[in-house]
């Protein structure tokens, strides 16, 4: 079965970075589109960044772009998320999320179906 495990969790202040992994497994078919969503308490789930694993196309929620990099390494099969000049509104819990029918325009709807376990980034 499909396995999606991130790590790189952790506490930064304002303007600070933290790099977030995605470690993939068990795909009996490549997907095409993944991505990375977050979610505060009380707050739906929202789309940050998403990458179509062929070419290698990156979509940014506005509230990151020019902050956050989206990337893949094919040989690891792993994702990433390169956040710089964190704000304390990015404060949640990260989500990886794959998907086999992803279309244009939903890329960062949170309808993926496959998801990781979450990891908590904190920005005082």
């Amino acid at each position: 079965h499909v396995q999606l495990v991130e790590s790189g969790r952790g506490s930064v202040q304002a303007g600070g970075s933290l790099k977030l992994s995605c470690l993939a497994s068990g795909y009996t078919s490549t997907p095409n589109c993944m991505g990375w969503f977050r979610q505060t308490p009380g707050k739906e789930r929202e789309g940050v960044a998403g990458i179509y694993t062929y070419g290698g196309r990156t979509l940014y929620a506005d509230s990151v772009k020019g902050r956050f990099t989206i990337s893949q390494d094919h040989v690891k099969n792993t994702m990433y998320l390169q956040m710089n000049s964190l704000k304390p509104e990015d404060t949640g819990t990260y989500f990886c999320a794959a998907d086999s029918a992803v279309v244009p325009g939903e890329e960062l709807h949170p309808d993926f179906s496959y998801w990781g376990q979450g990891t908590q980034v904190t920005v005082s």
